[in-house]
């Protein structure tokens, strides 16, 4: 079947998806899952692209921070025993068992590692609104904003920008700040969010938005 000119990527998308929904009044900066794991060379779930986010990522922390917005870190911790708390994903995704206490895969990046006053959100599954208060704590927070950086983009950022947008945020994802382990889901997963969840901005552009919203 021919579908003449709209064959074309970026014709088939004009004009249906691809809208543009913006910076609210109160945004807050959410971590997701910047965990040793993804950037230790020889780990199962080693991400070279969440290596170069992390090459972008403090500079953006650091602007979150100077800002006095809130920042919210994620990470995955299975404390069931075999897992148990993982359900259904570990059996998918078994390389998810590292998540555990004791296992230095599992801890945070020190680049990005939380501050003493910055609260951590446990999670078990993708998203960082599944089965967590992320929800309600930005709702209590007065959060209209949710800027997104971590790993994976085919996984947890993914999840996590489809399920803020569900619970109302306008959802932010920083490019430079997100990464995957191939370069294909990466971009085809940005390319998914910025066209249908939220907008895909560049670190400049978060950053300047951060510095006008100072509190």
């Amino acid at each position: 079947m021919s579908n003449g000119n709209r064959d074309d990527l970026a014709s088939n998308y004009q004009g249906v998806w691809g809208g543009r929904v913006g910076f609210g009044r109160h945004p807050a900066l959410l971590a997701v899952d910047f965990l040793q794991a993804y950037t230790r060379p020889g780990a199962a779930l080693y991400a070279p692209g969440v290596v170069e986010a992390m090459n972008h990522a403090p500079r953006l922390l650091e602007a979150a921070r100077h800002s006095g917005i809130p920042v919210i870190h994620t990470n995955i911790r299975y404390r069931g025993q075999n897992q148990l708390d993982g359900g259904i994903w570990v059996k998918k995704a078994p390389v998810m068992r590292a998540m555990v206490e004791g296992n230095p895969d599992a801890e945070f990046c020190p680049q990005v590692a939380p501050a003493a006053d910055e609260l951590v959100i446990t999670k078990q599954y993708a998203s960082a609104f599944f089965g967590t208060s992320l929800a309600s704590t930005l709702t209590a927070l007065g959060v209209d904003t949710l800027i997104l950086m971590g790993c994976s983009t085919s996984g947890c950022i993914r999840a996590t920008a489809v399920d803020g947008l569900q619970h109302g945020f306008r959802v932010m994802v920083v490019r430079e700040a997100v990464g995957d382990r191939h370069s294909e889901p990466h971009e085809a997963n940005l390319f998914d969010i910025d066209s249908k969840y939220g907008d895909v901005i560049g670190i400049d552009e978060a950053i300047a938005q951060l510095k006008s919203s100072s509190l």
